[in-house]
C-alpha cells in the first residue's frame, strides 16, 4: 500500500535566491546573529526567512537550542543544492550583466572600518563583481589622506570630526555618538590619573576625548596607544583603561560609562568616504557597496561587530 505524502499537494513555488543565501550564511557560521551580519539583515528578519524557506520545502533544515544551530539531514542535503544554485547565479550575472567589468580597486580604510565593515562590503562586492580585485590598505585616517591625494588609492573610508572641512570629493556616510567604554564591573575609571586607551594622532575619537577631558579638568594618561582596534579592546577587556568608542560598538562585556563615573560627555564623529573624481566603474561600484552598508547600519538591518 502506498503511504501518502504528509506534505500538502500544492503547486511548486520558486525559491527566492535570497533565502538560499541566508540559509548558507547560517550553515557556514552556525549562528543566526552572525549570518544576519553577513547578509545585511536583522536576526529577526533572518529567522522569518528561514521559516519561509522551511514552509516552502515542507521540512526543517535546522535544529536549534539556546546555544547552537545544527543542520538536519534535509538541511545538509540542501547545502549542496544551494551552493550550486548561487554559484550558477553569480556566474550568469558575471557573464551577461558585467562581462567587461574587471580590474583592480585600491581601497584604503581606517582600522575600525576594516574590522567592522570591510569583510561584509568585500563579500557583497565579490558576489556582484567576481572579476574585480580589491587591494585593501589599513592605516589610520591621517596616513590615508596623503596616499589618496597622491593617487595611490581610489577609494578611502576614514573618520573625521564633524567641524572639519569636507572636501568636494568626500561623502559623509554616517555621524555617530561617541561614548566612554569600560569593562562591566571594572574599576579603571576610578584611577587617577585616568588611564585611557587611545588611537594614534589624527583619530577623531582621540581628539574628542582629549578635548572633553581637558575642558573638564580631569587628569589622564595615555596608558595604551595603537592604531589597531584589537589592541584597544584588549586593554578594555583587561580593565586596564577606558576608551572612547562609537556607541554601536559597545557590546558585552563592555559597558558605557558617563557622568556617574566622572567622565565628560563626548561629541559625535563622522565616517566619511572619498572617491577619486577620475575613478573608474569598478571604484564607483565599490563606493556604492560601502554606501549601502552604512545605510543598512542606520536602518537597523546591520549591526556592528
Amino acid at each position: 500500500m502506498t503511504v501518502p505524502d504528509p506534505r500538502p499537494n500544492r503547486p511548486q513555488a520558486p525559491i527566492d535566491i535570497d533565502l538560499l543565501r541566508t540559509f548558507l550564511a547560517i550553515a557556514e557560521t552556525t549562528s543566526f546573529s552572525k549570518a544576519a551580519e553577513r547578509v545585511f539583515r536583522t536576526p529577526s528578519a533572518v529567522s522569518m526567512q528561514m521559516k519561509k524557506l522551511e514552509d516552502l520545502l515542507g521540512v526543517a533544515v535546522f535544529t536549534r537550542d539556546s546555544r547552537s544551530v545544527a543542520l538536519t539531514p534535509e538541511g545538509e542535503l540542501l547545502v549542496g543544492y544551494a551552493r550550486r544554485i548561487l554559484a550558477l547565479s553569480n556566474e550568469m550575472m558575471a557573464r551577461f550583466v558585467m562581462p567587461d567589468v574587471e580590474g583592480t580597486v585600491r581601497l584604503g580604510a581606517a582600522d575600525d572600518h576594516g574590522e567592522r565593515l570591510l569583510p561584509l562590503v568585500l563579500t557583497r562586492f565579490a558576489q556582484t563583481h567576481p572579476n574585480v580585485a580589491v587591494d585593501v590598505v589599513i592605516e589610520n585616517s591621517d596616513q590615508l589622506q596623503p596616499r589618496f591625494e597622491r593617487g595611490d588609492l581610489d577609494v578611502v573610508i576614514h573618520t573625521a570630526r564633524p567641524d572639519s572641512a569636507l572636501p568636494a570629493d568626500s561623502t559623509v556616510l554616517m555621524e555617530e555618538q561617541l561614548v566612554w567604554a569600560g569593562l562591566k564591573g571594572g574599576c579603571a575609571w576610578e584611577r587617577e590619573p585616568l588611564p585611557v586607551s587611545m588611537w594614534e594622532e589624527g583619530c577623531a575619537w582621540r581628539a574628542n576625548a582629549v578635548q572633553a577631558l581637558a575642558e573638564m579638568g580631569r587628569e589622564f594618561r595615555i596608558a595604551y596607544m595603537s592604531a589597531h582596534t584589537a589592541a584597544q579592546r584588549a586593554a578594555l577587556h583587561s580593565d586596564l583603561a577606558v576608551a572612547p568608542l562609537p556607541a554601536s560598538c559597545v557590546q558585552p562585556p563592555l559597558i558605557c560609562l558617563g557622568e556617574r563615573q566622572g567622565l565628560p560627555k563626548l561629541g559625535t564623529y563622522q565616517s566619511r568616504m572619498r572617491v577619486r573624481p577620475d575613478a573608474g566603474e569598478c571604484s564607483r561600484a565599490v563606493a556604492e557597496h560601502v554606501v549601502a552598508c552604512y545605510q543598512a547600519i542606520e536602518s537597523g538591518d546591520l549591526q556592528c561587530a
